[in-house]
């Protein structure tokens, strides 16, 4: 069954939206998914029905949501088009596709984290500047993650030196966002 969508999104902001049906047949050479610049790099590919809405978080804080109609069907080598403004020294840390019952795990730089409802995010039209998706200064650090988490899953953060902390998602603080 070919339906649906890749949706793929790059660290410098672009988003582009492949029908998967481009993808039926691939050769032991492999295929061109996406064509990238050289400082830019994938960081979220994502399976969608082509009705669904896309939550993205960049480092600053800044999170956008918008429906995935918002991005239009290309190609394999292209390089899609701007998912959200970033400024000169951000970047974006992650993408989801937004599901009912669930919501937003943040962390911090510096460990701090949170969970928050997924409807303090608005809809929102894709390229804007995005919303504030917390406090994140020097005491904190920059955001580096965000996740869609079920608050009855078990959570696995892996810190830079090698500990792995394992906890029940509900043990996390539910805050708003900002």
């Amino acid at each position: 069954d070919q339906q649906g969508n890749l949706l793929m999104a790059t660290r410098n902001g672009l988003i582009k939206k492949t029908a998967l049906s481009e993808f039926a047949s691939i050769r032991k050479v492999g295929k061109i998914a996406i064509n990238l610049v050289d400082d830019d790099e994938l960081i979220s590919v994502q399976l969608t029905c082509g009705r669904d809405e896309i939550l993205m978080a960049a480092s600053s804080g800044k999170c956008i949501r918008f429906a995935e109609d918002d991005v239009r069907l290309m190609g394999r080598d292209t390089m899609g088009v701007k998912s959200m403004k970033l400024d000169a020294d951000d970047y974006v840390v992650d993408m989801t596709v937004v599901q009912s019952g669930c919501e937003i795990l943040t962390v911090s730089q510096n460990g701090y984290g949170k969970r928050t409802s997924l409807d303090e995010y608005r809809l929102q039209s894709r390229a804007g500047k995005g919303i504030k998706a917390g406090v994140f200064n020097a005491k904190t650090g920059r955001l580096v993650n965000m996740k869609l988490i079920n608050p009855d899953d078990d959570i696995m953060i892996i810190a830079d030196n090698g500990i792995i902390i394992r906890m029940r998602a509900k043990e996390v603080s539910k805050i708003s966002r900002d």
